[in-house]
């Protein structure tokens, strides 16, 4: 892995951290599915056309179809939508913290589900993912949660680990911007639906607000795409997915700076293990090189 590959890597783990951040700052003065809708919405279209611009076809195999309609519907609609409303009650830490499981979550479905093989690293990776979340549950049943946030954050987190379970492989045969592109307005579709029918728009304006919504659109929303498509080409998906590590420490560290929240040392240790179980359960999927 070389300095550009590390850079792309770990760019691509700030951008995707910060944006719980950013959803913190967007929901606490607009509606959240009606704001999540039109970033999707502005974020696809560009992505769109970005894609064209690349020569990229929006004539998609029927497998790339079925992972752009799975993925918009659990990745961008549930599992975003559900993060967003959730962030009205909770802090961007605890959002972020339970977003960075996925990869347990995968792998341990995969095994469980589909026999898939973990290994002996991988599991010691899942039972440290494990005893990490039940340290930072612990610490903050303890000084107050909102149990119907923590709930969203919770079937936002399952919504996309079904949704990358369902479609891996499926979005293989070229176009994957245009996929992004395409998912991205199927999910902004699903949640304007759900935004008309529960929602009322009442924005409190500022310049906070602003600069907090074009940052989610622009950066977590379009960039940080570009970014793990490059980075995949370089390096391969298995050692792409290494970065995923960081997650948890930078979700809460960008959280802590910007919005001020703070964590206790249990919990910054929950954070420590979280981010362990991650790093050995992607290094547990990747093969060892051949000697030469």
């Amino acid at each position: 892995m070389d300095i550009r590959a590390i850079a792309a890597g770990l760019a691509f783990a700030f951008m995707w951290s910060s944006a719980f951040t950013s959803a913190r700052i967007i929901v606490a003065a607009a509606p959240p599915l009606t704001a999540l809708s039109l970033r999707f919405l502005i974020s696809g279209l560009l992505g769109v056309l970005i894609a064209r611009m690349l020569g990229q076809s929006w004539r998609l195999s029927r497998g790339q179809w079925r992972a752009t309609i799975i993925f918009g519907i659990c990745q961008n609609a549930l599992y975003l939508g559900l993060n967003f409303v959730a962030m009205q009650t909770i802090e961007a830490s605890l959002a972020a913290i339970i977003a960075s499981t996925m990869p347990l979550l995968v792998a341990l479905a995969g095994w469980a589900l589909f026999g898939e093989r973990v290994g002996f690293l991988g599991m010691i990776g899942l039972l440290a993912g494990l005893i990490g979340v039940v340290i930072i549950m612990g610490a903050r049943l303890q000084g107050g949660i909102d149990m119907t946030g923590l709930a969203l954050c919770v079937m936002g987190v399952i919504a996309l680990t079904f949704a990358t379970l369902m479609v891996r492989g499926a979005t293989s045969g070229g176009n994957f911007l245009m996929i992004v592109g395409l998912q991205m307005l199927v999910g902004s579709a699903v949640l304007g639906i759900a935004a008309a029918a529960t929602e009322s728009v009442e924005v409190a304006w500022s310049w906070q607000l602003v600069a907090a919504f074009v940052y989610t659109t622009l950066i977590p929303g379009l960039a940080a795409t570009l970014v793990w498509f490059r980075l995949v080409n370089r390096i391969g998906a298995v050692k792409a997915a290494t970065f995923h590590f960081l997650n948890p420490f930078l979700g809460v560290a960008i959280a802590a700076a910007i919005l001020g929240e703070s964590l206790g040392l249990r919990e910054i240790a929950g954070v420590a293990v979280i981010a362990g179980g991650i790093l050995a359960v992607q290094l547990s999927k990747q093969k060892p090189s051949p000697r030469r």
